[in-house]
């Protein structure tokens, strides 16, 4: 069996698993499933630019963002069905990637994290500026009635577990293709050695471009979906913490892996999720322990397996 195809063999693997989840965990358990799958979409965009290119942004909270409030506004003032306001959002957020990616990627190495990290938060300061629209930090409650498509109620449990699970899977599927692709194949040497890359005849200008833009894409799906899944819509994630969140998601997993930023996102959630059970000083714990992550697993976790059981991981 082939790489490829034993790479493909694991992806659906994964789906066929997160579906029988459904039907085995507690509630609560499957309610936390429904929000990882959605972050892992965002963390997965992110690692796009970062894991498989090379590029540190620290600015990715206003795809997010973007996708999450061109839902929300276009639905709760706009009155758009749930399929158009989606796409808006999703538009919003290729649009703003393409915006700044043009200005952005006038930098390199440090400059572009600090140029990222100053767009994230003009971004931040418009929402709080149009305050009469976005709520600013308190943000706003789109209605149960319109978070539904074909008569289909998403705010219920089954609903939104299945709708999250549909996305992840269209995303991983995707992303999985693309990175098998000669542009994904290009990202890596962009990463490895974009000199060299560049004397191949590459451009490697345009290939940054592009996936920005992409990767601003899947990071508006993700916004988008938390919206449509979970109904709030606040200013709380247009800041500086969801661009560091992504981050440590693809670290915590795996940078350069498909399935990293699955494994990070549920890794850093259940981590917080059950030490803040034990005690009020949780961070610390969490600190602790992605210390400890960072100085015996440097690749992440699905690095570790890549690197000691499954060298075919892509």
């Amino acid at each position: 069996m082939t790489d490829n195809s034993k790479s493909n063999l694991m992806h659906i693997g994964v789906l066929v698993v997160l579906f029988a989840l459904f039907f085995i965990l507690p509630v609560y358990h499957a309610g936390n499933m429904s929000r990882i799958m959605v972050l892992a979409v965002y963390a997965m965009g992110f690692n796009l630019l970062f894991g498989y290119t090379g590029l540190l942004s620290l600015g990715h909270a206003m795809f997010f963002a973007a996708g999450m409030y061109g839902f929300g506004l276009t639905t709760n003032l706009g009155g758009l069905p749930v399929p158009l306001a989606f796409g808006f959002g999703v538009i919003c957020a290729g649009v703003l990637a393409l915006v700044v990616g043009f200005l952005a990627l006038r930098t390199i190495g440090v400059a572009f994290m600090i140029v990222t990290l100053m767009f994230a938060q003009t971004a931040y300061l418009v929402v709080l500026y149009f305050g009469t629209y976005t709520r600013g930090d308190e943000g706003f409650v789109i209605q149960q009635a319109q978070r539904s498509i074909a008569g289909i109620d998403l705010t219920s449990e089954t609903g939104r577990y299945f709708t999250a699970l549909l996305i992840f899977g269209i995303c991983f599927l995707l992303i999985a293709r693309l990175v098998q692709t000669p542009f994904g194949k290009t990202l890596v040497a962009i990463r490895e050695n974009e000199e060299r890359t560049r004397m191949l005849g590459y451009d490697s200008h345009r290939h940054k471009l592009k996936i920005l833009v992409i990767s601003g894409l899947f990071s508006g799906v993700a916004g988008a979906t938390y919206a449509l899944l979970f109904g709030y819509v606040g200013a709380t994630f247009a800041t500086v913490q969801y661009s560091i969140f992504p981050l440590v998601w693809v670290l915590l997993g795996g940078a350069g892996t498909t399935i990293g930023p699955l494994i990070g996102v549920f890794f850093m959630f259940y981590l917080i999720n059950i030490s803040s059970g034990f005690t009020d000083a949780y961070m610390l714990v969490v600190g602790v322990v992605l210390v400890l992550l960072t100085l015996f697993a440097p690749h992440g976790l699905a690095g570790l397996l890549r690197k000691k059981v499954l060298t075919w991981l892509p």
